[in-house]
């Protein structure tokens, strides 16, 4: 048992509620080439009903494991030992009838991604039904069933109308609230909510959590939810796990681990989300590698990429009008970050792919160094060698069966700069901080981490020595000890290179981090454009005050001592 767990065992004011969950001595083990490799090493954990604990940690660390062991959906690979106590009894011994009474009825699951959680052919009415049907079969009255199901999309804070919509029509944050309508649909006492604000945005992050935490105070559940963010646990959580290699190496409050993390990996953790507002972050990401000092006289040069009145309009399936980007002027500079933050579907990535030649504006001009973008498919391949596009999801980005050479090299194909392509791609590869180059060149995607993958399509946009990279979300879907990296990466080739780059983000922690100027975009319409200092210090418009105000931890002000206070 380690230290940890044996903390755990003392007394405490929360051990008063009745036990509903507990593991004693958990471990678990996956069967690889062979081999059993260690997932989760000897946890000990109590959880009382209406209590809420956050799993903290990193990719492969074991949160989402440990999780998912207590309704055993492990795969067959899995090796469990150890207890897992649901009411007082022992997921593994219980028969297959039993453990399916136990799903859905006294626990179920928010599984991360609900974008694919979802069937993308059936109506959300018949989604949240299903494990109602299942539990109760044909006894199920079908007047009543309705009710049932349109409560739960009215507790979920969901229009009734919704109950007859597909999946596709509906956004991120509304289709994380049907899986967590779903997971309450047999009134459980336990729900595990599975990264549940993963790739959503500020404002629906905050709804959504919200939600999570009246649905617990109201029904009086028990709530584990996981994720790598300590201050998305810390708004919902009343205490927090921090999980590493397997083990538990911190347990303690909320406020506590957030403020002062006594754990190597839980200060990790705490450090890479900055709090916006303290001067100990800005321009100084989470990295290993030390950063050259801000250079205290620097100067930002011309306009390299701009936007005159800028329009670009769509046509919905009913035939109407919707004005994606309306009337934008925004400039990037010479030696210069700007940050494009909003909110899903505010603009965003519709104004990055105009910028980038993409998408045809109705109205409006995009200027190069002062010269109107060509239209002509010949002289939008020369532009793009010198705005190149850096993709927010690496896995995607990367063909799996191409290696990292043939990935960086593809680019240099495509524009016929076939001279010394060994030499270009290695140097690319080495800005890109994949060092020594040989060592990453013949590595499959598969092979390669989270970190390493978005480096190399990072390498794929350098090795064409652009002028303006523009980056979508280049850190949403990293771990938090990775996104410092890649951050640190994009602020180095600034001040190395002189490279520019528009960073489009819902993340205000990142502006805080690497940008030097933010511009705030809501309904398709710029609502504020200054330096990091002005918008997100003094912010002048509502939707951006709302957009700080949504951050989970708040901003950083000055304690009466000059600390730092939330």
């Amino acid at each position: 048992m380690t230290e940890v767990a044996e903390r755990q065992d003392e007394p405490t004011e929360a051990s008063s509620s009745p036990v509903l969950l507990e593991l004693r001595d958990l471990s678990v083990r996956y069967l690889a080439a062979r081999e059993e490799l260690p997932a989760v090493r000897g946890v000990n954990l109590r959880l009382g009903a209406g209590e809420t604990l956050g799993l903290a940690g990193e990719s492969g660390c074991g949160k989402s494991t440990l999780a998912m062991s207590v309704l055993r959906l492990l795969p067959r690979t899995a090796t469990i030992s150890g207890e897992v106590l649901l009411d007082g009894e022992d997921v593994n011994t219980m028969r297959w009838g039993r453990l399916r009474t136990v799903r859905w009825a006294s626990a179920s699951v928010v599984f991360q991604g609900a974008m694919h959680a979802l069937n993308p052919v059936r109506k959300i009415y018949d989604q949240i039904a299903e494990p109602i049907q299942l539990h109760h079969g044909s006894q199920v009255d079908q007047t009543e069933l309705r009710r049932r199901v349109l409560e739960l999309i009215d507790q979920v804070e969901l229009p009734a109308s919704k109950a007859e919509a597909y999946p596709h029509e509906l956004s991120g944050g509304q289709k994380q609230r049907v899986m967590i309508a779903m997971a309450l649909a047999c009134e459980p006492r336990l729900v595990i909510a599975d990264e549940p604000t993963t790739a959503l945005d500020v404002i629906v992050q905050a709804q959504v959590l919200a939600l999570m935490s009246r649905l617990v105070a109201e029904r009086g559940i028990g709530l584990i939810m996981i994720s790598h963010d300590l201050s998305v646990l810390a708004a919902t959580c009343a205490n927090i796990a921090v999980m590493y290699r397997g083990e538990m190496v911190e347990f303690g409050p909320s406020a506590r681990l957030l403020e002062q993390p006594e754990h190597e990996h839980s200060q990790a953790l705490a450090a890479a989300f900055p709090t916006i507002g303290d001067p100990a972050a800005r321009f100084k990401p989470a990295t290993s590698t030390p950063l050259p000092e801000p250079e205290p006289d620097r100067c930002v040069g011309e306009p390299v990429l701009r936007t005159e009145n800028l329009r670009v309009d769509f046509r919905d399936r009913g035939g109407a009008t919707v004005r994606a980007v309306r009337d934008v002027d925004l400039a990037v500079a010479e030696n210069e970050i700007v940050a494009l933050v909003g909110q899903s579907g505010s603009g965003k990535t519709t104004l990055a792919r105009t910028l980038l030649g993409l998408q045809q504006p109705d109205s409006g001009r995009v200027y190069f160094r002062d010269t109107e973008i060509p239209s002509s498919a010949r002289g939008l391949r020369g532009y793009r060698r010198q705005v190149q596009l850096i993709l927010q999801d690496p896995a995607s980005a990367l063909n799996p069966r191409h290696s990292a050479y043939e990935a960086v090299a593809e680019g240099l194909r495509i524009h016929g700069l076939t001279d010394d392509e060994p030499g270009r791609v290695a140097r690319a590869l080495e800005a890109a901080e994949l060092r020594p180059a040989e060592r990453f060149m013949s590595a499959l995607p598969h092979e390669l981490s989270g970190g390493q993958k978005q480096r190399v399509v990072i390498a794929g946009a350098l090795a064409l020595d652009p002028t303006v990279v523009v980056a979508d979300e280049p850190v949403a879907s990293l771990d938090a000890s990775v996104r410092g990296e890649i951050l640190a990466l994009l602020l180095r080739l600034r001040i190395e290179l002189g490279l520019s780059a528009l960073v489009i983000t819902h993340d205000l922690g990142l502006a805080w981090n690497i940008a030097d100027r933010v511009a705030v975009m809501y309904q398709g319409e710029l609502v504020e454009v200054g330096t990091v200092e002005e918008v997100l210090l003094n912010p002048q418009h509502e939707y951006t005050r709302s957009l700080l105000a949504a951050v989970p931890g708040g901003t950083y002000r000055s304690g009466p001592n000059g600390e730092c206070a939330h």
